[in-house]
């Protein structure tokens, strides 16, 4: 069965980050009325070491099994804070970039397990989440434990990175989204760093107008956010104008904030993975989930 458009898509690869994520997905689903759903991607079978153990068929058989166990630990978790909830479970035989990214032409949003914070799990987080967040044509969220194994917070502000691009104009979409949906307020953030420009006007001997810059991101901030209030009047919304690496500010705020929006501005095929530094600073170091937020993923504000 194909997912539909309300479901939400757990990748699952046997991991507790991957439980941490199922778990979180299932709260979000049965809070929404959504469908779940649980996939398995399967690994490639390690052609080159044929005399491993076993004919291949026999391997395919037991890969198979294995991905049916992880399914089915995945769905165990599910039923502990969802137990009304009943998840779809699926086993795809493809790389598991692949397999999510094709899940995520029909899905609602892709849930991610990411690992804890040490330069090791970094490097984990591996070329299937930053392929999903650059190319998913859905928003993707990455889950890690908030301190330690604690689940993810469920209090704090929704916080969204705006830097007047058409990936934040998507980033706003989701935030105000989600921030209607957890009844919680919203915290818009336009951070400007001169460092570079400070160093060009030096050069030709010219001071730069710090004045006039934050008074131009204050009314990109403004421009950028027209509209949605009108939309979702019970979401409160706080804007936020700071000097200084966008990548910082937002790590800042995530450490009290239940979710963290930011936009993707990845296109072309999976090599391609143009996330920029800010997305990817994200996704490695903040400890609130994190939403990577792809275009034509909401509609625009009326």
């Amino acid at each position: 069965m194909a997912s539909s458009a309300t479901d939400l898509v757990v990748g699952v690869d046997g991991s507790e980050p991957a439980l941490t994520a199922a778990r979180w997905a299932a709260r979000t689903a049965a809070t929404r009325h959504r469908g779940l759903r649980l996939v398995h991607a399967t690994e490639e079978l390690p052609v080159a070491y044929p005399h491993a153990g076993g004919n291949f068929d026999e391997l395919y058989e037991l890969v198979g099994a294995r991905g049916q166990r992880l399914l089915e630990a995945a769905r165990a978790a599910v039923a502990e804070v969802a137990p009304d909830l009943t998840p779809e479970v699926v086993l795809r035989p493809e790389q598991p970039a692949e397999g999510l990214l094709a899940e995520s032409a029909t899905a609602a949003m892709i849930v991610l397990g990411t690992p804890d914070q040490s330069a090791a799990a970094r490097v984990l987080l591996g070329s299937a989440s930053q392929a999903l967040a650059a190319h998913a044509e859905c928003p993707v969220a990455l889950i890690r434990p908030h301190v330690a194994e604690d689940e993810p917070p469920t209090e704090g502000p929704v916080v969204v990175g705006v830097d007047g691009t058409p990936a934040s104009e998507h980033a706003i979409a989701v935030a105000f989204d989600e921030a209607s949906w957890r009844a919680a307020p919203l915290i818009a953030v336009h951070a400007w760093h001169d460092t570079f420009l400070a160093g060009v006007f030096e050069e030709g001997r010219r001071t730069i107008d710090g004045d006039a810059i934050e008074q131009s991101a204050n009314e990109l901030l403004d421009e950028r956010l027209a509209g949605w209030q009108e939309k979702y009047p019970d979401v409160h919304v706080e804007r936020l104008v700071q000097r200084g690496r966008p990548a910082q500010a937002l790590l800042d705020l995530a450490d009290r904030a239940q979710l963290l929006v930011v936009g993707s501005r990845g296109r072309g095929g999976l090599a391609s993975l143009t996330l920029g530094s800010t997305s990817q600073a994200m996704m490695s170091y903040a400890l609130c989930p994190v939403v990577v937020a792809r275009g034509g993923t909401q509609p625009a504000a009326k």
